[in-house]
């Protein structure tokens, strides 16, 4: 298949986007389900080593899916001759009926040429670039005296544009910095020199205010104005250290000339600058023109934070929301993040931090920090993403329930190695105090929530004695044995309250149910939040802070709440029928109201007949007082 070859110039994002229109790309058409016809293995024999793009494309004509690749014909050829793990892959290839490629000459210029592709298409099966909104600009206008304000539109009049921000807060805050240090029109007037001379304008209460030094009037020169011009660029660009610099040597001459009113403004612009330096400021100042990029994941979405540094100031963070569609590695989202990122944000840097090898081209130099204050950069990069996500978590928890849901789902799943989402769990915990009144509780959890209405509880029946081993075995026993009964669905995942031998009774309940490889059950250790796996003596530990094993706590603590609450109202009851239940005539409603009133037995004992019929009534009374009268009489 014959291709043009692109010029290695097209690393401008115009002169990429006009090649692919420009390009007369001959395909071949494979039919439909054919993944292994001689006309597909020809095409793949012949396709070109060289760096490119490629494109698929379905039976109507739709485009599938669009990749990069360094090596064409190695890439390509991977998708037809291995098995794909992912559903979504194969039913991508299944759906494959037309080929296209675009070589270029350099892998940079297939970076580049992917990311426009991709956005201008959107096509189903790649990955989703989020918030690609337009942004706010600062513009200095092209103008003799130029004004300076925020915009969203971009005009090609010689005006210099700064950004774009991601909110317009950051660039109010820049604003008015500038506005308390430099005094500039706000005016829209034409200052020609001309107009100026002739007198056609007039000062406005800005000038009055202090807020311009009226340059309307030709009361402050093109000269100055334009020095103050400068350093607002600088400070724009995150350099600081000539506008303090400046401010510093005008207080120092106003100081020296006696001039302490003029000197204490001056000062007071420092404060002001330092004030916002401080705030923006990274650990080693000399760490200069970087951009930083960190990549957080889970199992549906990728999240890349980028920092922008410029003479070792932050200037710039952005987070965006990658949604994955073919189960991309964290080094794809971060390749395509840094690619898409770059060129929204205008940069220019020739360094990167990031914290894994990425295959972007050539021409910049990729760091990955080890320790230091670089470390401690992409450390603070990797925050932003984390708190980026659990925002969007706590949002998507309102404004999307489902999504959440599935989201922790399938995050279980992997956490916890299980063959499907375990969208119904249980789990059991015993109580006992030395030995009486033993126990055991079952709460369910669906979807990741407390599901109440099937909590179930369990007196120990065939059991003497303290022995958790022995009683769980019973109760998992008796669910499922009831479960199957009852052709109940099963859970996806049992949890018993224990360690390994807690997890062995359990399973052997299940072996003798015929239920075991059918449910996935794990055993869970207090001590250091241990799960552990039949026939496996190593125990997993997942992260402290995630989300599987937060639902886990859950419903360990869920289990041992209830099943703490059963055994106690069963030992009241048995404290209750050892004294009051003896007595004929007398019952429970009666014995919990003489305890309420007398809160104790033994003060029941010893109450007047007068006291007990005042509680209960004459009747119930005299029988009381009989009973323990009797009891005294030896």
């Amino acid at each position: 298949m014959g291709q043009q070859q692109i010029s290695p110039r097209s690393t401008e994002k115009s002169h990429i986007s006009n090649i692919l229109f420009a390009l007369h790309i001959p395909t071949l058409i494979l039919p439909l389900n054919m993944l292994q016809t001689p006309a597909i293995t020809i095409q793949l024999q012949t396709l070109p080593t060289t760096p490119g793009v490629y494109q698929y494309y379905d039976s109507n004509g739709k485009l599938l899916y669009i990749g990069k690749a360094k090596n064409l014909k190695k890439r390509v050829s991977s998708y037809f001759t291995k098995s794909h793990d992912s559903y979504r892959i194969a039913v991508l290839v299944k759906k494959i009926v037309e080929i296209r490629h675009i070589v270029v000459a350099t892998e940079t210029d297939a970076l580049l040429l992917e990311n426009n592709l991709i956005k201008k298409h959107q096509p189903r099966f790649n990955v989703l670039l989020k918030d690609d909104k337009t942004y706010p600009w600062i513009c200095i206008k092209n103008e003799r005296f130029p004004r300076i304000f925020p915009t969203r539109r971009i005009i090609k009049d010689g005006s210099e544009y700064f950004g774009p921000y991601t909110s317009f807060k950051t660039v109010n805050i820049l604003l008015e910095l500038i506005k308390d240090l430099y005094q500039l029109r706000t005016c829209n007037y034409d200052l020609s020199k001309t107009k100026i001379e002739n007198g056609n304008y007039k000062v406005c209460l800005e000038y009055h205010l202090k807020n311009c030094k009226g340059p309307c009037e030709d009361l402050q020169s093109e000269k100055e104005y334009h020095e103050n011009i400068e350093a607002i660029r600088q400070i724009i660009k995150g350099n600081f250290k000539d506008s303090l610099s400046r401010f510093r040597d005008q207080m120092h001459h106003y100081a020296q000339n006696m001039e302490f009113e003029e000197a204490q403004r001056i000062k007071d612009k420092i404060e002001v600058l330092e004030n916002y330096q401080v705030k923006s400021t990274v650990v080693n100042p000399n760490i200069t023109n970087v951009d930083v990029f960190s990549i957080m994941s889970d199992e549906a979405f990728g999240y890349v934070n980028y920092l922008q540094l410029a003479h070792g100031s932050i200037i710039r963070s952005h987070t965006i929301e990658i949604k994955k569609k073919l189960q991309e590695s964290d080094q794809e989202l971060l390749e395509l993040a840094i690619i898409e990122l770059r060129q929204r944000f205008n940069s220019t840097c020739k360094e990167l931090y990031v914290p894994m090898k990425v295959e972007i081209g050539e021409g910049l130099k990729v760091t990955i920090p080890k320790l230091g204050d670089k470390k401690k950069i992409l450390e603070l990069s990797l925050r932003n993403a984390k708190y980026f996500r659990q925002e969007r978590f706590k949002q998507i928890k309102i404004t999307d329930p489902d999504r959440h849901v599935n989201r922790l789902m399938g995050q279980m799943k992997k956490d916890l190695r299980l063959p499907q989402e375990p969208r119904h769990i249980e789990c059991f915990d015993n109580s006992n105090i030395q030995g009486t009144n033993p126990v055991a509780a079952c709460v369910v959890f669906k979807d990741g929530k407390p599901s109440k209405k099937d909590y179930r509880k369990f007196n120990i029946k065939t059991v003497e004695g303290p022995d958790d081993f022995a009683s769980m075995e019973e109760v998992v026993y008796r669910r499922y044995k009831r479960l199957l009964e009852e052709k109940e669905p099963l859970p996806q995942l049992i949890i018993v309250d224990g360690g390994k031998g807690q997890l062995s009774s359990g399973l052997k309940a299940l072996e003798d149910l015929g239920l075991r490889g059918k449910v996935t059950i794990v055993g869970i250790a207090k001590r250091l939040e241990e799960i552990y796996y039949p026939g496996d003596s190593i125990p997993l530990y997942l992260d402290k802070r995630s989300e599987s094993l937060k639902v886990i706590q859950h419903l360990r603590n869920e289990a041992h709440r209830f099943g703490i609450t059963f055994h106690r109202q069963k030992r009241s009851k048995a404290a209750l029928e050892t004294e009051l239940d003896d007595i004929a005539g007398i019952g429970e409603k009666t014995a919990i109201a003489l305890l309420k009133h007398f809160r104790s037995v033994k003060r029941i004992k010893e109450a007047s007949l007068k006291e007990l019929q005042e509680v209960v009534g004459v009747s119930k009374g005299n029988i009381i007082y009989k009973f323990y009268q009797e009891q005294q009489t030896p």
